[in-house]
């Protein structure tokens, strides 16, 4: 593994970029906020990051406690965040609010799976939920679906189905991010998606609570 320079300095900001300021640590992380991953998962979604760099920047998060190794089915290798790696959502949603503010780059690349989709949701919903807010219900995005569970105001969301669904909301990426930038307004958004739950109640009041942790994303 690369050595890591370090700022050595006595200051909390310098040693949290210590551990997170190399290229792709905060994107890993980002993509870990959606579940366990394979290696092969982690390398798909970060377009571009060589398998070297990619094993390097594991090998030091796990040093610094953000991530571990595990076993998973069929004695799969799987990689999964800490207490302290989830500890860095609100971290990453405050950093998607700054870069959501930027100008884009000219010609940007999709990532290669929308795991991104996970962390920034999860945060957004963490600001709206009630306390006594329970939830259960299907976000699928191009194909790809996330779990979003709700539990006595405690929100997860996670790469994969929901078997426990009450709703299920089907959309594409790129309506997904132009209604989190304000450029698609919210009830456009609600128009354009398909939605099904044996409960139209359900199914208002999860759009509601989805289309309020949007507006937290402007």
């Amino acid at each position: 593994m690369a050595k890591s320079k370090s700022y050595n300095l006595l200051c909390p900001i310098a040693r949290a970029l210590d551990a997170l300021g190399d290229r792709w640590s905060l994107l890993i992380l980002r993509d870990l906020h959606a579940g366990p991953a394979r290696f092969a998962d982690l390398q798909k979604g970060l377009a571009g990051i060589a398998s070297n760099l990619l094993t390097d920047r594991l090998a030091h998060l796990s040093k610094e406690g953000l991530i571990e190794k595990t076993q998973g089915a069929h004695n799969t290798a799987l990689y999964q965040l800490t207490n302290a790696g989830w500890a860095t959502r609100g971290l990453l949603f405050d950093l998607a609010l700054v870069g959501g503010r930027m100008q884009p780059v000219p010609e940007p690349k999709k990532p290669g799976n929308l795991r991104t989709v996970a962390v920034t949701l999860a945060a957004a919903l963490d600001r709206v939920v009630a306390p006594d807010t329970s939830a259960q219900a299907q976000l699928t995005v191009d194909d790809e679906p996330f779990a979003i569970s709700i539990h006595n105001g405690d929100v997860s969301v996670l790469s994969g189905p929901n078997p426990d669904r009450q709703v299920s909301i089907t959309t594409t990426y790129p309506d997904l991010l132009a209604a989190a930038a304000g450029a698609m307004p919210l009830d456009a958004f609600a128009k354009s998606a398909s939605i099904t739950a044996n409960d139209a109640r359900v199914a208002e009041t999860t759009m509601t609570l989805l289309g309020a942790a949007m507006a937290q994303m402007q």
